[in-house]
Parts: C-alpha cells; sequence; structure tokens
C-alpha cells in the first residue's frame, strides 16, 4: 500500500460515496475500485461494503483509514519540515478560516503576505468555525482563523472584535423592530455542531432582551450577502455583523447594545499551536498577523 492508496481510503471515508471519491481523486470509478480490490487482496480482509446505497468500512477498514490517515500527516509534516529548513521562507501554508472572515478579510491578508513571502504554498480550506477548529484539532491546517469562542488550549491571537449591527435602506428606530419585516439571518447549522450558530443564539439573546413582542420575520435567509441584497432592495431590515458591510453598500446601520449598554461583539481569532512554529511559513504568518493585524494576543 503506497501514499496514493492512503489518498485513495481517505477519500472514500470522507465521502461514503464510490463516485464522489472517484471525482475527488480524479480517476475512474473502475480504476478506485480496482485499487480497492487489490488492497483486500494484500491485506487478506474485507475493507469496504455498501449499505442503503452508502460505502461503510469493516473494522478491518477502519484500522486502515486511521492508518493511511496518519502516514498522510506524517508525510506532510516531513515536507512541511525539509522545506523549512531553506534559508528562504518557502513551502506550503495550510490555513482553515470562517466563510465570512474568508470573503470579506482574508483576500487582501493574503495578497499583502505573498508579496513579503511569494515562494509560500498557501492552502484555504472555509467553513464553519467549528469545522475549522476540527481541521485544526486533526493538523490538516497550520492555523485556524474563527469567529466565536472556542476550546482552544493552545496559542491564540484576537483579530477582531466586531459590532453586529442593524442594516436598512432607510433609517429607522430600534424601538420600531417589532413593526418592521426582517430578512433573518440564519445561517445553516454545521454538520459537526447540530445547533444554532452562535450569532443566532447572540441575536435572540439580544432581543429578548429589548423587547417583549417576537420579531416579524418575512425571510429567512443563510447568507450574509442575500440578506444585503434583500435590504438593498427596500424589503426589509436585517442584522448583520458590521465587517460584511463595505464601501459599496449604502445603508443606515445601527451598531447593537443590550440594555445595559453593553455592545454585542463578535470576536475572531486566530489559533494555532506553538509547535507549528517551527515551520518557517508558520512563524511568518503568525507574526505577520500578530504585529499588522491583531488587536491584541492573549
Amino acid at each position: 500500500m503506497n501514499d496514493q492508496d492512503w489518498s485513495l481510503l481517505e477519500a472514500i471515508y470522507d465521502e461514503k460515496n464510490l463516485t464522489r471519491a472517484a471525482e475527488k481523486l480524479f480517476i475512474s470509478q473502475p480504476a478506485l475500485t480496482y485499487r480497492i480490490q487489490q488492497i483486500e487482496i494484500e491485506f487478506g480482509v474485507k475493507v469496504i461494503y455498501r449499505t442503503n446505497k452508502k460505502i461503510s468500512f469493516t473494522p478491518e477498514g477502519e484500522y486502515l483509514v486511521k492508518y493511511a490517515k496518519k502516514m498522510l500527516l506524517e508525510k506532510r509534516k516531513a515536507k512541511d519540515h525539509v522545506l523549512s529548513m531553506s534559508n528562504d521562507v518557502q513551502g506550503s501554508l495550510r490555513i482553515g478560516c470562517s466563510s465570512n472572515f474568508a470573503l470579506y478579510k482574508l483576500p487582501s491578508l493574503i495578497k499583502q503576505f505573498l508579496v513579503l513571502y511569494p515562494k509560500v504554498e498557501i492552502n484555504v480550506n472555509t467553513g464553519w468555525s467549528s469545522e475549522v477548529v476540527k481541521l485544526l484539532q486533526n493538523e490538516d491546517v497550520h492555523v485556524g482563523i474563527v469567529t466565536g469562542d472556542y476550546k482552544w488550549l493552545e496559542e491564540k491571537s484576537l483579530i477582531t472584535e466586531e459590532p453586529l449591527c442593524i442594516i436598512s435602506k432607510q433609517e429607522i428606530r430600534i424601538d420600531e423592530l417589532p413593526r418592521l419585516p426582517r430578512i433573518n439571518y440564519l445561517p445553516a447549522k454545521s454538520r459537526l455542531n447540530p445547533t444554532n450558530p452562535l450569532i443566532t443564539k447572540t441575536i435572540d439573546n439580544w432581543w429578548l432582551d429589548r423587547f417583549s413582542d417576537p420579531p416579524l420575520i418575512i425571510m429567512n435567509v443563510d447568507k450574509v450577502e442575500t440578506c444585503k441584497e434583500m435590504v438593498t432592495n427596500g424589503l426589509g431590515y436585517s442584522i448583520v455583523p458590521r465587517g460584511s458591510i463595505t464601501d459599496r453598500d449604502d445603508f443606515y446601520a445601527i451598531d447593537l447594545h443590550y440594555q445595559n449598554g453593553e455592545a454585542l461583539l463578535r470576536k475572531t481569532w486566530m489559533l494555532y499551536r506553538q509547535s507549528s512554529l517551527a515551520l518557517s511559513t508558520v512563524e511568518r504568518f503568525v507574526t505577520y498577523i500578530n504585529t499588522q493585524h491583531c488587536q491584541k494576543t492573549e
């Protein structure tokens, strides 16, 4: 079994479907099936079986998947380490990033970083913050950028604290909100965290603090940009992160506060391992973010 077989097992395990796994690996499904058969012959065990149109792994197959993931990780670490031994800052930098930060902030940060270190190869995975934390825990990424407070026992730096705000096409007052149509920003639940996202809970708690009547929700929308388009067309107000408002937007905006005057703030953190700083690409990126983009470090 070689590194191609390791990637093959990982892809099938992640996708639970031979067609999707083959597409992910850019090979034909017959070639994929043949390689699985060869692995089964090599080890003398059944590796996968079908249940309700889904691929499942035998206990022996589960063990081989764990072995494959471990070997892929070790190979990636070895490659990263060898490249970091050069006097030049070069090699891979794998970043996991929450979707909204990736949309509004990350492109310019990466562009500026690559001006300083053009030989760095950057790979970005975006998704829910809970998914980014999982990627970091599994060592699939070197650095995670997440919004909200997640349990992380190693290094972290605070990048931003941004308020949540009301956006509207026309000027409105806070006390009018229960009578006005709302475009409700309702992010889809993460597959790793099926409960309501943190931003939804924060907005709901703020509403209960300010009003006894429920909001007049006319739409539930899972993307900030869709909310903004609805508001731009005068269909109602919405509550979104302040960082999602750009210079091109023409909104009336009010930052939210609880009745005691406390602002509704969302923290965005950079998370990483101390051991990862041995890689020059990670050390330079962390230093770059800490010195040029962080409010403070913890």
